[in-house]
């Protein structure tokens, strides 16, 4: 995904990000750098444990904080119970029948929130970009690996995503 394309997310997403990035911030970089300071004034840092795994995590914490602060200044919450359309779009649960007619659905979300155990994939995903714009009854094209699927599409719906 380029830098200048939006972060779409869910208002259950941003508020999960905002947390992590609370728990983060107030809870875990205090703690890490606490115990980062008691084994550093043990001495040898060199074959320290403590001091050493401690500036790890503290090193890992500060990326995914850097990273959470961009994403959240890019954010644009799209609650998909306010979409009053009957085409696929970001918030969507989609259903359809695959190739070998077996129902499947899957929620349109931000990238920072797929989970494909869930259904969830992310907007910009081939699954999802052959399923935009997509209404009850139309059959789309999916490329994959294995060549072109065919999907149809038995229902868009608009629904809170948790």
């Amino acid at each position: 995904m380029s830098a200048s394309a939006p972060n779409y997310i869910s208002p259950a997403g941003f508020i999960r990000m905002k947390s992590e990035l609370k728990q983060l911030v107030e809870v875990e970089r205090p703690e890490v750098t606490r115990i980062v300071s008691w084994a550093a004034s043990n001495g040898d840092r060199s074959e320290n444990g403590d001091y050493l795994y401690g500036k790890r995590r503290l090193r890992e914490i500060d990326r995914r904080i850097r990273y959470l602060i961009k994403r959240l200044e890019i954010v644009e919450v799209v609650d998909p119970r306010d979409r009053t359309t009957d085409q696929a779009f970001f918030g969507a649960t989609v259903s359809f029948l695959d190739p070998a007619g077996v129902e499947q659905t899957v929620t349109i979300v931000g990238t920072d929130e797929v989970d494909t155990v869930r259904g969830r994939v992310s907007w910009v995903s081939p699954i999802a970009r052959a399923l935009l714009k997509a209404r009850e009854g139309d059959t789309v094209q999916l490329q994959t690996p294995r060549g072109l699927q065919l999907l149809d599409v038995i229902a868009v719906r608009y629904l809170a995503i948790d």
